[in-house]
């Protein structure tokens, strides 16, 4: 694909002469200073051809050195020693004279123009326009999206975009800064096609800043380790994808093939073992010596790395990005600084790095919080990890995010328009629904985190609802100082009062969100090992007046299974289902399904009308049972509802209140039931107990009511639909006989042969 006319490569070629001995791009000496923060350290390097990649923690300087060599060092940074393009000094020129020598720049972030087309924008820069069709040819998404504005693109296709815009500069030499930052691994994988074919024309020289390994191994000739400002090693990508003990003892990460990984770290997350800064494998033999192939294979990228190593042993300034440097700590390590030279290369590793293919999210509505969840991005960017900023406004105004509010938009079921509809109200509701919807694509997700009042808590924490157990999730909200059960539900979401509102950065917000950002490194950093269970784990619902059943079943059940009993308060049964959702169940022993009767009679204690329906979406075994579906739940007794005051009611405690269930309401509760029952996927084993429903539903008792029993049997029995993997069983027994216990394990073992262990949430 030629760049150039050929009038151009002719007068390229003359130019190019007279330069035939020097690098097309050479650095020596360069330093860059923001005050009397010392930014890049005396980097020299040469690149003539090929594709040369750097790579490196945030905040090594990385894209300082991009700024540097294209000319955009910000006002009030100096710049020392030399840059060279063909043997030209280009130091010191402004930005667009050094474009004019043949440098493009594709900048961190991608920097589309909003309110542009695609067309538009490839237009403004194309001598012709066949040079567009080239673009077209090489990114056909983009062709489909020419009608486009810049806002309305994905990351990925803006991340086209802004390699198709700098492309048609026709460059000698292309800087690319983080082109892969924010996208879906199948974004990554085409951008690093692009990156291939360009780097196999041989037109283009392109200087690669990036922090997945993996594709700057697959795409580069060259790679050079920067770390604390300087280029601390430099070697050739094959060397480096070969030598596995290289990159633990350079990068600061574990790495191995796919099918040995786990045995290589037995203590760290299954992620972390799995990712791998993978070799080309037909060109590379298990031992990392070439093969006998012939030619190489074409290099797929398929471990996405986003690493991010350590210290050197040279003392580390740490680069103030809004001030003067730290000073550095006393001690041994506060000495001069130490030339490339005497660091030795050596990368010690770097707590997050063992996880750092996995990013934090952090998500919000830019447009009214940008500066305080910029300050989260910050943060953890300074402890190291990749972050991925998510934008959830709604307003249409430009986003810095790099996740675009209609990317995520696409993920509601009716697409864009029902987010962005023009009513306010509807909009929130769509973006909470279509946010939710997104971030479980996430492949990469290490953590979320956000930070809003009431209408940012609501629409990030249903997101962080949808996600499995165990995934770290931080909510910074003005709503964390109160009843937080409509934003954590069943879920593991750490909730931390913003203590002031979340307006503005002043010393107590700053705090605040700085410990947010810390507590989710630290839950991503330190994820818990994953250890294989030994043995299934069981879900069981239990009561006060279903006690002694459940405690029957976990002992006969304690030697083959771990029992997790869940109090069916409500949020009990919907914390057993959301384990079940995240796959950390191998079935359930649910033999009290007291919530559905609080669901259908006002009750306090609903699950809501989704109880059960977990079990419709995942083919989990599920024993169940009628208990205390005789009741429905109030407060004290002041709390029950004037309409109810003539019912049946019983004072369980000083704040609790049961109310017998009628005939009506047993009829409806039955029909639910069954209604539940038919649509599980899994194998099922109903069993009702014909002698009472509780420990108040016998003879004698306050709530004993054979009638309202029959009733609430017959309904489930006349809609239940048997086969032979959906079982109704009739007992003649009491819910607390030992008999009943005997008859729930014997059902749980009989299902319980096609139930896997659990596995554990990442």
């Amino acid at each position: 694909m030629a760049w150039r006319d050929a009038d151009k490569d002719r007068s390229a070629a003359r130019r190019d002469r007279g330069a035939a001995a020097a690098p097309l791009l050479q650095l020596d000496g360069l330093d860059v200073y923001y005050g009397r923060a010392h930014a890049l350290q005396g980097v020299s390097l040469a690149l003539d051809r090929g594709v040369l990649a750097i790579v490196g923690r945030n905040g090594m300087g990385k894209t300082t050195l991009c700024n540097a060599v294209t000319g955009l060092v910000p006002a009030g940074g100096s710049v020392r020693g030399s840059v060279k393009l063909a043997g030209e000094e280009i130091l010191g020129l402004a930005a667009h004279r050094i474009t004019r020598r043949g440098i493009a720049y594709v900048p961190q972030g991608r920097r589309v123009w909003p309110s542009l087309t695609v067309d538009e924008t490839l237009g403004l820069v194309a001598p012709k326009r066949r040079d567009v069709d080239r673009i077209y040819d090489m990114f056909p998404r983009l062709a489909e999206r020419r009608g486009n504005g810049g806002a309305q693109l994905s990351g990925g296709e803006q991340q086209m975009l802004a390699i198709g815009r700098a492309l048609l500069l026709q460059p000698r030499l292309l800087v690319m800064d983080e082109p892969t930052e924010g996208l879906a691994p199948i974004i990554v994988e085409q951008v690093a096609q692009s990156l291939r074919t360009l780097a196999h024309e041989g037109e283009i020289a392109v200087l690669l800043i990036e922090q997945n390994l993996g594709v700057a191994i697959e795409v580069a000739d060259r790679i050079g380790v920067m770390v604390n400002g300087r280029i601390a090693h430099e070697m050739a990508a094959a060397e480096l994808a070969a030598d596995r003990e290289l990159q633990e003892r350079l990068l600061g990460v574990r790495v191995g093939d796919d099918d040995t990984a786990a045995e290589a770290a037995p203590t760290q997350p299954v992620e972390a073992a799995e990712v791998t800064v993978l070799r080309v494998q037909r060109a590379y033999g298990g031992d990392g010596t070439p093969s006998m192939n012939d030619g190489p294979a074409p290099r797929t990228v398929r471990g996405y790395n986003r690493w991010n190593a350590g210290g050197t042993t040279a003392p580390r300034v740490d680069i103030a990005r809004d001030g003067p440097a730290a000073a550095p700590p006393p001690g041994p390590a506060a000495r001069a600084p130490t030339t490339p030279a005497d660091t030795g290369a050596t990368v010690l590793p770097f707590p997050v790095a063992a996880t750092s293919a996995r990013a934090a999210y952090v998500a919000g509505t830019w447009d009214t919080k940008g500066r305080e969840l910029g300050y989260l991005r910050q943060c953890l960017e300074k402890l190291g990890l990749r972050v991925v900023t998510v934008d959830l406004s709604t307003s249409g105004r430009p986003s810095p995010a790099s996740v675009h509010p209609r990317e995520v938009a696409r993920h509601h079921p009716q697409g864009e328009s029902a987010v962005f509809s023009g009513d306010r109200g509807s909009a929130v509701a769509a973006m909470t629904e279509a946010f939710a919807r997104y971030i479980v694509t996430r492949r990469d997700l290490g953590g979320l985190v956000s930070a809003g009042g009431s209408g940012g808590t609501t629409l990030a924490t249903a997101a962080m609802r949808a996600l499995p157990v165990g995934v770290p999730k931080v909510m910074v909200s003005t709503m964390a100082s109160g009843d937080v059960r409509p934003y954590v539900g069943p879920s593991d979401i750490c909730m931390m009062y913003s203590v002031t509102d979340v307006q503005g950065l002043h010393p107590i917000s700053e705090t605040v969100l700085a410990n947010a950002a810390h507590a989710l490194a630290g839950m991503i950093a330190h994820a818990r090992p994953v250890a294989a269970p030994t043995r299934p784990t069981i879900g069981l619902t239990m009561f006060g007046v279903t006690t002694p059943c459940v405690q029957a079943v976990t002992k006969r059940l304690e030697d083959e299974a771990e029992c997790l009993v869940f109090h069916a308060t409500g949020v009990g049964g919907q914390s057993m289902e959301k384990l079940a959702d995240s796959g950390l169940l191998a079935g359930v022993i649910d033999v009290s399904t007291t919530e559905i009767a609080d669901e259908i009679g006002g009750g306090v204690l609903s699950a809501g009308p989704a109880r059960l329906d977990v079990f419709a979406r995942h083919a989990l075994p599920y024993v169940g049972s009628c208990g205390a579906l005789d009741m429905i739940n109030f407060g004290a007794w002041d709390t029950v509802p004037e309409r109810f005051r003539a019912r049946r009611l019983y004072r369980h405690n000083p704040t609790v209140t049961l109310m017998r269930t009628t005939v009506d309401e047993c009829r409806a509760i039955g029909a639910f039931v069954a209604r539940k029952l038919n649509a599980m996927r899994g194998p099922v084993r109903f069993l009702i107990p014909e002698g009472g429903v509780s420990a108040i539903d016998r003879p004698g008792q306050p709530f004993h009511d054979p009638e309202a029993d029959r009733v609430l049997f017959a309904a489930i029995e006349q809609d239940f639909r048997a086969s032979a993997e959906r079982r109704l069983v009739r007992l003649p027994h009491h819910i607390n006989d030992e008999a009943f216990a005997d008859a729930l394990v014997a059902a749980w073992r009989e299902i319980a042969p096609r139930a896997q262990p659990a596995r554990r949430a990442s």
